[in-house]
């Protein structure tokens, strides 16, 4: 058997082209089975999340290039030949568990494509479209995964605005943000991201103001908060914990003056205020008052690109644990002669083929590729 993964990702594909081949998870089965029949393959697993859309398989021998496995897709005419990258044997290995780690993703270390791994992996033994070598490839991938985040720093670290604004607070209320109120001045897209993370956190309350009151009542509303008319965001803010600020006007709408006036009835309560807007909606001086913390947007991003830094330090030493597995079970899979049969490392000719006595394309150069034929 020869293993191999063929696909495209964000390195490789824009979104216009990415969407164009993904799946639904739980059109994943019916997927697979399709790719199962029509490429000839003896075990597929697919993955598809927004960053990529892989095809994981065994098999014999694929006829037609590897654009062909990809018309099983059901996408029409569109050339995917120039975006997609084909990787055999032990490298294909080398792939996946550098994906199931979050080291070839687009935010180096995140976790969320560890869950991806497995559910494609459950879904494809479910409809029983892996066998021998998936099972052990994919089982192992989600190991490595998870070993890669016990022995390294790769995931240590926030590397989003809205996170790094989570991070903040639970470093000033002690990891205790379960009774904080989250406020939220403004409706930009990136203070509303930091509230969603916040608000995931498990806060008391969340309150909504806007200029436009009836934005302000379905934001509200969705995170199952108050609507707060913006006249009237001073005097909210004495209830507030967490104070968001997001507006897009063109001047400083809070001032020194004001924000020391609400302190009293606030009775010295930490008051964190994040200001993502630019220009910048909190007056800087606000951070002089005492038990009011005051970060803005500069002070987000540079946290993140320290925390991305750090993950980056990390992969080498992911990418040797990586290599280590990989090696093992390849050994596994391709025992010593008289052991199970298992796959070749390195195919000498590529996995996808014409019919006998034909010739190919290239994926990468479109050029015509001569291979031999496989004798069944």
């Amino acid at each position: 058997m020869k293993l191999f993964v063929a696909g495209l990702s964000y390195k490789t594909a824009p979104v216009a082209v990415r969407e164009k081949l993904a799946v639904t998870p739980s059109l994943l089965p019916c997927h697979g089975c399709r790719l199962k029949l029509g490429a000839n393959l003896d075990e597929v697993v697919l993955l598809s999340t927004c960053n990529r859309v892989e095809v994981y398989g065994t098999t014999p021998w694929v006829n037609g290039n590897v654009h062909g496995i990809f018309k099983n897709f059901g996408v029409g005419e569109t050339d995917f030949a120039p975006y997609l990258y084909v990787k055999e044997g032990d490298e294909a290995v080398r792939h996946l568990l550098s994906v199931a780690g979050g080291l070839d993703s687009m935010v180096v270390g995140e976790t969320e494509i560890t869950g991806q791994v497995k559910n494609a992996y459950q879904k494809a033994h479910d409809a029983k479209l892996t066998g021998r070598v998936m099972n052990r490839l994919f089982q192992t991938a989600l190991q490595i995964g998870k070993e890669i985040r016990t022995h390294t720093n790769i995931g240590r670290g926030s590397v989003s605005v809205g996170s790094v604004a989570v991070e903040l607070a639970e470093k000033i209320f002690d990891n205790d943000l379960a009774e904080k109120t989250v406020m939220i001045i403004g409706a930009g897209k990136m203070g509303e991201a930091c509230v969603r993370h916040l608000a995931k956190k498990g806060g008391r309350s969340v309150l909504v103001s806007n200029r436009s009151f009836e934005r302000a009542q379905g934001l509200a509303a969705e995170f199952g908060g108050r609507a707060i008319r913006f006249d009237d965001c001073l005097s909210a803010m004495i209830e507030a914990d967490i104070v968001v600020s997001s507006t897009g006007c063109p001047q400083t709408i809070l001032h020194r003056a004001e924000v020391a006036a609400i302190l009293a009835a606030r009775r010295r309560r930490p008051l964190i205020m994040i200001d993502i807007a630019v220009p910048r909606d909190i007056d800087a001086d606000v951070e002089q008052l005492e038990n009011v913390y005051l970060y803005n947007i500069d002070h987000l991003e540079a946290i993140v690109r320290e925390n991305v830094r750090m993950r980056e330090q990390e992969l080498n030493k992911c990418q040797e644990i990586v290599a280590e597995r990989a090696a093992a079970l390849m050994a596994k899979l391709n025992p010593a002669p008289g052991g199970q049969p298992g796959i070749r490392p390195r195919p000498a000719f590529t996995i996808f083929q014409p019919a006998v006595g034909g010739s190919s394309i290239n994926p990468f150069n479109h050029q015509p590729m001569n291979v031999n034929p496989i004798t069944q």
